[in-house]
């Protein structure tokens, strides 16, 4: 046995999604990503005296369709802290926050959803907070420059209990938690880009142990597979460590994506005193159940309910489902494909095989694409009726859909004469030509060796150009060899 596994390891994780809200927290500064730094700014984000913040409430409904969604409680009296703590990128010198009275309590991630594997990781706390700037150190080898532009942008936090035991479940949960907010139209999940951001804390103890061993925490992880891989790291370090008769020391780490490894920012020998104290400048805020319910009245079919539609009301298959539900705007587009055709298992084999692959070749998302949910189905339909080969629609007629997306799949098949052939008198003269073509396969047949039908049909293909009905045809030329 490896003496890794001796231990288990013990993970909560702290994430931060940037609320996709026009205006910032407390001010009407635009939240527009990219901007010229230090241009979306005012008075107030930047803390200049005499001013004073002003409640944006998108922010609450927003947090409101979060906990609804993991099945938070929903707090009614909400009052905000200021944080204080010194950073050259937070020009309050304090932040807004919510110390004592989160908006959500309790709630849960659910990992592997649907499998044997699912497990619930329960959450501590969602709460709201705004922004700091941001510290730039690789534009200038002598000085860290400043960008105030993300400074009081909205935040909710969202705490896990130290539930998570594994890189891979953690991999697993910052998915979901990204999926989640795609769905509920509150963040964009851009990890490259800020707008989701994870905290991990990790600790190793024995297996067996009830005592939590001490903790680190890792931040500056930009991706989802770097989040696996700084865990994955840390968790082996503080093990060596262990072994080695050292002491895990209570710091703040960050990862290095080149090597993979964690090193220290700074230290914790003691806890930070942030010297909490009520916001005297915003008044609590009271949330009634009406507006709880009208929030929950407007949320979207969440990623599981989809699950259980898709499978059950469907009969479509685990994978095809969960395929389709990993991304949002794929699973907008199959609803309304299926709101077209009945046949649910080729609408799902058409968007995650043929579609799929042509936005991957292409680098572009779903949203890009141009063809029409109507012309899916139309597709489809042609294929149903016989009137042309499911090969012929994924070879010819899609390729030329995508080159010409206002042109129906019937009008591509007509004009490039595609249509497909069922007549019987016309698939007995094709197969009759491929009879005579092929003597020697049609006596080996004759002679036992049934697999060659599919030598023959792949010729009755080509002699006909892929326009023979190729159940009729395969009907056909079964009888005609065993006569």
């Amino acid at each position: 046995m490896s003496v890794y596994d001796k231990y288990e390891a013990v993970i909560g994780l702290e994430i931060h999604a940037q609320l996709s809200t026009k205006s910032k927290a407390y001010t009407s500064d635009s939240t527009e990503f990219g901007s010229t730094p230090n241009t979306n700014i005012s008075p107030i984000s930047l803390g200049h005296p005499g001013t004073l913040p002003r409640i944006n409430k998108a922010n609450f409904e927003y947090a409101i369709r979060l906990g609804l969604a993991v099945n938070a409680d929903i707090r009614h009296e909400n009052q905000f802290a200021r944080k204080n703590y010194f950073y050259a990128d937070l020009p309050k010198g304090y932040q807004i926050t919510q110390d004592k009275t989160p908006i959500c309590n309790n709630g849960y991630i659910t990992l592997f959803a649907n499998t044997e594997n699912e497990k619930k990781i329960n959450i501590t706390r969602i709460h709201l907070e705004e922004d700091a700037g941001k510290s730039i150190h690789d534009q200038d080898p002598f000085n860290t420059l400043i960008d105030l532009n993300r400074a009081g942008v909205s935040l909710v936090e969202i705490v896990s209990e130290p539930e998570i035991s594994s890189a891979d479940e953690a991999y697993e949960y910052v998915t979901e938690v990204r999926k989640l907010v795609r769905y509920l139209d509150i963040c964009d999940g851009n990890m490259e880009e800020g707008s989701l951001r994870c905290d991990a804390n990790v600790s190793v103890r024995l297996k067996g142990s009830k005592e939590f061993g001490q903790r680190t925490e890792t931040k500056n992880m930009n991706s989802i597979r770097n989040v696996k891989r700084a865990i994955e790291h840390e968790i082996k370090r503080q093990i060596d460590i262990i072994e080695a008769g050292g002491k895990i020391e209570m710091e703040t780490r960050s990862f290095n994506a080149v090597d993979g490894t964690t090193f220290t920012l700074r230290s914790k020998e003691q806890a930070h005193d942030y010297r909490y104290f009520p916001e005297p400048d915003i008044q609590p805020v009271t949330i009634l159940n009406e507006e709880i319910e009208k929030v929950k009245s407007h949320l979207p079919e969440l990623p599981n309910d989809l699950f259980k539609r898709y499978t059950n009301d469907l009969g479509l298959s685990a994978y095809d489902a969960n395929i389709i539900i990993d991304n949002k705007t794929s699973a907008l587009y199959f609803n309304e494909l299926i709101k077209l055709t009945t046949n649910y298992k080729a609408a799902a084999n058409w968007l995650n095989g043929a579609i799929k692959s042509y936005l991957n070749e292409n680098a572009i998302s779903i949203e890009d694409f141009s063809i029409e949910p109507k012309f899916i189905a139309e597709l489809i339909q042609l294929i149903q009726d016989g009137k042309i080969s499911n090969s012929i629609a994924e070879q010819k007629i899609f390729p030329e859909m995508t080159k010409n997306p206002t042109l129906s799949p019937l009008k591509i098949a007509e004009e490039n004469n595609l249509i497909q052939e069922s007549n019987d008198d016309a698939i007995v003269g094709f197969i009759q030509q491929v009879f005579d073509e092929n003597p020697n396969e049609v006596s080996r047949y004759k002679n036992g060796e049934k697999q060659l039908t599919g030598f023959l049909m792949g010729q009755l293909m080509k002699v006909s150009k892929g326009k023979a009905d190729p159940k009729k045809a395969n009907q056909i030329m079964r009888e005609l060899l065993e006569k």
